[in-house]
């Protein structure tokens, strides 16, 4: 019933926003010669322009990187699919060197954004590395006859996209999947997968949540699953090809990143009406160009989601070393052979200071020589892989990692 209202309000919404839109561009083209008529003019346009963002969109925006730096040259850089399945693609960001460069696997989170909210990650790593990336497809727009999707599956993509890369490649995991990609690495040791990676960096995610809880880790605390189940799990409406579906919709969890940061994001919007009435054009790109790429959501499959909630929040199985896949025990100290690199930010409210740096202690079968860990200052959990510190201060740390364990 949840994306039924929703979708009814935005369908009631949608008309209204695409006139604002056209209202706030014919108003921003026309002229009065009197200041203060200019003024209102240039106040109701802006008002219209605010209107006109205003509600989230289930597209998938455009990754956009078309050229990169190698070495001393800019070269063209082309997506290709280098795997596919219902629930994800393995994009590969294919650049015109010849010059053969570490194979990286980034794993994107699958927790209500596109895997384009790593843009900037990629963008920076193409300049060292051959980038592939999980490109987690809308569960809304996956039909039913697909199957459902789970913790294990993800795992599951996760070691079939590894073996797409061979032997010799690495992996990077941003905030959620940082758990499922240790069990796969895990997973991959203990079977001695010939893929398994020569580096894993672990980015600002939750591989132990007990320590310094932070509001997202309280709130899965204070309600039982089934709370989870009853309010926040929703059938994706007829007119889509997932109908049916299960979900955890983008929506929601797009509302409650809001309303976790309402004064943040209430300063953003205000502080774009004055730049939008000043005409500061830069402030205003850069504000549209991060909220519509935090505005457009995507679904979660229920099964996921709810056991994302269990396992790694409620129960915290990995870190007591009770979790297992598919039935059978996983054991990081089965690893040996990947070097682990794990990196937190100072001033991150979703991933807490060692919940990251968790997994060292997790992986004892990896020498002390092959674990390193990094805390970069000032930085909240967007800042961990976007911007200008990620670029110029954590992705040095992450680009020795990788040519250190290149062979």
């Amino acid at each position: 019933m949840l994306y039924q209202m929703y979708q009814a309000q935005d369908d009631v919404a949608g008309p209204m926003r695409l006139a604002a839109g056209l209202w706030s561009g014919w108003l921003g083209r026309s002229a009065a010669p009197d200041i203060g008529i200019d003024l209102l003019r240039r106040r109701v346009a802006a008002s219209f322009e605010m209107m006109a963002h205003s509600g989230a969109t289930h597209v998938r925006p455009a990754f956009g990187i078309d050229e990169a730096r190698v070495g001393n040259r800019q070269v063209a850089v082309r997506e290709e699919i280098a795997e596919a399945t219902p629930y994800a693609t393995l994009l590969h960001f294919a650049k015109d060197t010849r010059i053969v460069q570490p194979k990286l696997l980034v794993v994107a989170p699958m927790s209500g954004h596109f895997a384009t909210l790593l843009r900037g990650t990629v963008r920076t790593l193409l300049s060292d590395n051959d980038v592939y990336i999980t490109d987690w497809h809308n569960a809304r727009d996956v039909p039913l006859s697909e199957g459902v999707f789970d913790l294990d599956d993800f795992t599951d993509h996760v070691i079939r996209f590894l073996a797409v890369l061979g032997p010799g490649c690495h992996v990077i995991a941003v905030c959620q999947p940082t758990v499922p990609v240790l069990t796969a690495v895990a997973v991959m040791a203990k079977a001695n997968h010939p893929a398994q990676p020569r580096s894993m960096t672990l980015m600002a995610g939750p591989i132990d949540t007990r320590l310094n809880p932070t509001q997202v880790n309280r709130l899965a605390q204070e309600h039982p699953i089934e709370w989870f189940e009853t309010k926040l799990i929703s059938r994706v409406p007829g007119r889509y090809k997932g109908a049916g579906r299960l979900v955890y919709p983008g929506f929601v969890q797009l509302m409650a990143f809001m309303a976790m940061n309402k004064e943040r994001h209430a300063k953003a919007q205000r502080d774009f009406f004055d730049n939008l009435v000043q005409g500061n054009e830069d402030k205003v790109a850069a504000h549209r160009r991060f909220y519509d790429e935090y505005f457009a959501v995507m679904d979660l499959p229920a099964e996921f989601y709810l056991q994302t909630i269990a396992k790694v929040f409620q129960e915290h199985e990995l870190p007591r070393g009770v979790l297992r896949h598919r039935g059978e025990l996983v054991e990081p100290a089965a690893i040996r052979r990947t070097a682990l690199f794990t990196v937190e930010g100072e001033q991150d409210d979703i991933c807490a200071i060692g919940q990251t740096m968790a997994a060292l202690d997790l992986c004892t079968g990896i020498r002390p020589s092959m674990k390193r860990h990094y805390l970069q200052t000032g930085v909240g959990h967007y800042g961990v892989f976007n911007g200008r510190r990620w670029s110029g201060e954590i992705y040095p740390q992450v680009r020795e990692v990788i040519q250190a364990n290149a062979m």
